[in-house]
């Protein structure tokens, strides 16, 4: 076959040109079927097959993600439970309300006892978070250096959470030392206090 025959090729009488044209028509024709077929009935065929198989990846993903938190649900509720039991003793060290005069009582008392010499001892204004207070205390005593170490040492050890702020130390006379800071104190707040928004202590009050 040659380009004449193609050049010459009558449609019309197709039957009665050579094998070989009739080869390569029948070539032409077939790859017009499938260019139509593909772009008719494959192509959004192939696109749909696409996205079932990005969602297969999704859903398999999804599938792995729960296994493993199934695998380790009981791991995650021991860890739950241990959350709140550390949470639970950690509120036992928070006094309630009707505690709190006890507290700074005991906070005063653990100064005496050390030998320690109240210039002031002043509270101030409570203030709320999410489920505690806070009740600053301003501080003035005086007395020596080893006996406020201690006054120190024996606030941090109280079964309640009492912290000591601001320290500052100066001299007094006759060797001892006056130290002025601010311990605060801390209590949890019942459900009635909860719900009024962690306002501070005294705003109600005329």
């Amino acid at each position: 076959m040659n380009m004449s025959d193609l050049n010459n090729l009558d449609l019309s009488n197709l039957a009665q040109a050579p094998v070989a044209v009739k080869g390569v028509v029948a070539g032409f024709i077939l790859v017009a079927i499938v260019a139509v077929g593909y772009y008719l009935d494959w192509s959004p065929a192939i696109d749909g097959l696409k996205v079932a198989q990005a969602e297969e990846l999704k859903l398999r993903d999804t599938y792995t993600v729960k296994k493993r938190q199934a695998i380790h649900y009981e791991a995650y509720k021991q860890r739950l439970a241990d959350t709140e039991k550390a949470l639970s003793a950690l509120l036992k060290q928070l006094p309630n309300k009707s505690e709190m005069d006890n507290l700074l009582t005991d906070v005063n008392q653990i100064g005496i006892g050390r030998g320690l010499e109240f210039d002031l001892f002043r509270p101030g204004n409570e203030t709320r978070a999410d489920f505690y207070a806070t009740l600053p205390v301003t501080i003035k005593v005086n007395g020596g250096y080893h006996d406020l170490g201690n006054f120190v040492s024996d606030i941090a050890k109280l079964s309640r959470v009492v912290t000591i702020h601001d320290i500052n130390l100066a001299p007094a006379s006759s060797g001892r030392l006056v130290m002025d800071a601010t311990v605060r104190t801390y209590r949890y707040l019942d459900a009635n206090e909860m719900t009024s928004g962690g306002k501070k202590a005294g705003e109600n009050k005329k």
